[in-house]
């Protein structure tokens, strides 16, 4: 049950990703950029996680214990969210997901392959590739056609 529950997470998370970035972008034409949309949009995040992490989490917290790079997650977010208000308006939003998906894929199966970041590590197979390399191709065909 957990299983299905996490691939429904995953499902609307993704769903939610391409209207992320259609509401960024009309905030940024209402808050006078794309940086400053991207802050407000990470402002009202920081709030809700912070309800969500007050009702719903005790204790345990360890913050100096964590490794360097594990602090640069809300830097990687930032440019992230600033890119979706940014590349979708002038690429178009299928293409922008599209090119984002190939090259998320594309970094996790180099994460699996090395064992990234704590990762388990899967091998790169001959399907594995296939399915990297179509993809990439499916995001090439949405963006040129």
């Amino acid at each position: 049950m957990i299983g299905i529950l996490l691939v429904l997470f995953a499902i609307v998370s993704g769903a939610f990703l391409p209207l992320q970035a259609g509401i960024n972008r009309r905030l940024a034409h209402y808050v006078g950029g794309a940086v400053r949309a991207s802050m407000i949009s990470f402002f009202v995040g920081a709030f809700v996680l912070l309800a969500v992490t007050l009702l719903f989490t005790r204790g345990g917290a360890k913050p100096g214990d964590a490794p360097w790079w594990a602090w640069i997650g809300g830097a990687l977010g930032a440019f992230y969210v600033t890119s979706t208000v940014v590349v979708p308006g002038r690429i178009g939003v299928a293409a922008y997901f599209g090119i984002l998906v190939a090259a998320q894929l594309v970094m996790s199966v180099l994460a699996d392959q090395f064992g990234w970041l704590g990762f388990e590590q899967h091998a790169i197979t001959p399907l594995r590739t296939l399915g990297v390399a179509l993809l990439v191709g499916g995001a090439l065909l949405v963006r040129l056609f």
